[in-house]
């Protein structure tokens, strides 16, 4: 019986995973704030809620993250930073991630073949970065991208069939985006996710640790 978990599952794309994980795997099993009350700023949350579940999942999916938080919006000038922000925005796009993978490696399987994704940006690359702003987001997604690949490299040693990525999903019609794009200019969220498992189901572990877009390109780090 193959198994997933979805973590964020309460989110407009976290929905549509949840939803795209049912048609590929014989069990799905979720986890969010809003029904469940995981809190990923919280490392003692992470730990009674991935402690209560037994593996092993062939899937994780972390689709956590936020864009605005608290009304602080993407920055368009240095002079726009605040203490606060970029606290906040470490915690959620970096912080959770990392905790959730610290906890949750416990329930992949060793001797087969499991993926740990996360939810990241194109705007996390440093190398593709040629607009500037959106400092706190940009640095929190680049980040975690530096964490799940070193996380990558550790895994290998004791789960060599495991596959650990970060993905861009491209603009996903959520109300994550809707302040930044318009709808129609927007994948649709069951598209969305289709394409992001599709892109799971093609890695294999020589390419773990990677940085891929909703069409399996890799993106520059």
């Amino acid at each position: 019986m193959s198994r997933a978990l979805i973590i964020g599952a309460s989110g407009g794309i976290g929905q549509a995973l949840t939803a795209e994980a049912r048609e590929r795997y014989s069990s799905v099993d979720t986890l969010s704030r809003s029904a469940n009350g995981l809190d990923i700023r919280s490392e003692a949350s992470v730990a009674a809620h991935l402690g209560a579940l037994d593996g092993p999942y062939d899937l994780i999916f972390v689709a956590t993250g936020a864009l605005q938080i608290d009304g602080a919006g993407p920055e368009k000038a240095l002079k726009q930073l605040t203490e606060r922000a970029l606290r906040d925005q470490f915690e959620v796009n970096a912080m959770g991630p990392a905790l959730l993978l610290r906890h949750g490696v416990r329930l992949l399987p060793r001797d087969s073949r499991a993926v740990f994704a996360v939810m990241s940006a194109r705007v996390g690359s440093i190398g593709d970065n040629r607009l500037g702003g959106w400092y706190g987001y940009r640095a929190a997604k680049a980040a975690v991208n530096q964490i799940v690949h070193s996380a990558a490299i550790e895994v290998a040693r004791t789960h060599k069939e495991a596959i650990l990525a970060v993905l861009h999903p491209g603009t996903v019609a959520t109300p994550f985006t809707r302040d930044f794009v318009k709808p129609d200019a927007a994948t649709p969220p069951a598209e969305a996710a289709r394409n992001l498992m599709d892109v799971l189901d093609g890695l294999t572990p020589a390419q773990s640790g990677g940085f891929y877009d909703y069409a399996g390109k890799e993106i520059p780090w």
